[in-house]
């Protein structure tokens, strides 16, 4: 035998084995049999079937305009949000002046249909903390820009 005839052989045949083996191996279909196999599993976890929780609202001195209003309610107060960004069911609104950079968060309520405001965060551009109130005042006096 030529030595390529050879090489060829030495690699034809491993793949012939391997190709036959792998036509062996079950796909786990059919059992060939009349009855079904039940291959169902109890779910890892229980879903939740009590209702949610309402939310925990955070009122601070001088945001009671702002905690429990909807969107709406703080558009109407700050003009037009920079950013208005839904996860799931929650909202953020985001409104920003020359002062100050604040983030309002809207989750649901069992007594509204509507989101309301229930988190406010307020900070300057360069990321350090603003007094809440004093933010929300300087967005009302420039209308939100």
């Amino acid at each position: 035998m030529s030595r390529k005839r050879l090489a060829l052989h030495r690699t034809a045949i491993p793949c012939l084995l391997a190709l036959a083996l792998s036509a062996c191996a079950s796909s786990g279909g059919s059992t060939g049999g009349k009855g079904t196999v039940s291959t169902k599993r109890p779910p890892v976890r229980a879903p939740i079937t009590t209702p949610l929780r309402d939310p925990q609202f955070r009122m601070e001195p001088g945001l009671e305009q702002v905690v429990g209003a909807t969107q709406g309610q703080l558009v109407g107060q700050f003009g037009q949000p920079r950013l208005d960004v839904w996860e799931g069911d929650a909202r953020k609104l985001q409104f920003t002046g020359t002062a100050c950079i604040l983030d309002i968060y809207l989750y649901p309520t069992s007594r509204s249909r509507d989101p309301l405001a229930t988190y406010v965060e307020a900070r300057r551009s360069d990321g350090r903390d603003v007094d809440k109130a004093a933010c929300v005042n300087a967005l009302r006096a420039s209308g939100g820009r």
